[in-house]
């Protein structure tokens, strides 16, 4: 056969695997049905190794790699869980017709929450300095009132905190909270909320704005001294696979200096010293290893990132200079060892790591 000859039988069966993706999809979405009317819950563990395992078996059979099987079959699972959750979302919808204003909501975040609430049958209104003045849009979210059912403060940490204590002035009814990634710039707001008599919780999503399934994400509620309004928050996503966790508000910028300020500080100095390597940069982008690769893979997504973010999670959390010290420290100890050649020091330090690792697993 020539070579046009094998791509047209090439093509050919790849519309032949499109058609049977559709297909499954299709059997997806009954299957989803089915769970709701049950009253079942969308993720099944169980048959997904199942699926998993017949699949990487059939692969040794056909004598091709059982990762490729598995990979796509995770994939698959991975996008079929996703409509699942989204179609249940919009079936358990509490919204019916409720009004819901997220202030920032042009913002990444902001627009993740403007699409979810809309999802579940809310009138949204968005209010941001990005916006020009228009049906269900504010410029200022002032003009936008306070009569609504929840309220969504999504905003830079830095403006966060005004907005918070602004409307602690004005009282809303409704449910108030915020979703910044650092608490200490908006205790003090949260607070004044809360001795206002408004129903005020805190909010951190633990995942980005391009997350389709929330299956395997965590959601903190923070408490700002009611736990009804933190219950109240924690219902809104009860349609969806997101695993909540309670934290206390200090506990909440302690923890998070570590998870996001000492990983995000990692991965600024990872590219700053490719960036600074002089001659070697440009040999360097074209080489590759497994782990060279998976730290070039995070890094270029931190690096692609919102550097004011970015710089306001490290600079106002109180917490935030102690992982950035602990830091600087485990890469001077590094360089000693490596400098003095003290193997035994250095053998020391990974077991230690592995060690930790395995509490972690």
């Amino acid at each position: 056969m020539s070579l046009d000859d094998l791509r047209k039988e090439l093509s050919a069966v790849d519309e032949r695997l499109v058609g049977l993706i559709a297909e499954r999809q299709h059997i997806v979405a009954e299957i989803g049905r089915n769970k709701q009317t049950s009253g079942r819950g969308t993720r099944d563990y169980a048959r997904e190794k199942d699926v998993l395992d017949m699949g990487r078996a059939q692969a040794s059979e056909l004598g091709i790699d059982p990762n490729l099987a598995e990979g796509i079959l995770r994939q698959l699972i991975h996008s079929s869980l996703a409509s699942q959750e989204r179609e249940r979302v919009i079936a358990e919808g509490a919204g019916d017709g409720q009004r819901v204003l997220i202030i920032g909501g042009a913002g990444k975040m902001g627009g993740w929450f403007t699409d979810f609430f809309a999802s579940q049958g809310f009138a949204t209104t968005i209010a941001d300095p990005g916006l020009e003045d228009g049906p269900g849009c504010f410029n200022n979210w002032t003009d936008a009132g306070v009569d609504y059912d929840v309220i969504v403060v999504a905003a830079p940490l830095a403006v966060s905190g005004r907005i918070l204590a602004q409307l602690a002035v004005l009282k809303p009814k409704g449910l108030i909270f915020d979703i910044g990634s650092l608490k200490s710039p908006l205790i003090d707001g949260l607070q004044e909320l809360h001795r206002a008599g408004c129903r005020v919780t805190s909010l951190h999503p633990m995942y980005g704005p391009d997350t389709r399934l929330l299956s395997g994400h965590h959601l903190i509620f923070c408490e700002v001294g009611s736990s009804k309004a933190t219950d109240d928050a924690k219902a809104l996503f009860r349609s969806t696979m997101v695993e909540p966790l309670d934290m206390g508000l200090e506990d909440h910028d302690r923890l998070i200096a570590y998870v996001l300020g000492l990983s995000h500080a990692l991965n600024i100095a990872f590219f700053t010293a490719l960036a600074e390597s002089g001659e070697a940069a440009p040999k360097l982008a074209k080489m590759s290893s497994t782990t060279f690769d998976s730290q070039l893979l995070v890094s270029e997504a931190v690096a692609r990132d919102n550097p004011h973010l970015y710089f306001e999670i490290q600079h106002l959390n109180k917490f935030g200079l102690d992982p950035l010290d602990a830091l600087c420290d485990a890469s001077r100890r590094i360089r000693d060892l490596v400098a003095n050649g003290n193997e035994s020091g250095f053998v020391e330090l990974m077991q230690n790591g592995r060690s930790y690792m395995d509490l972690r697993g």
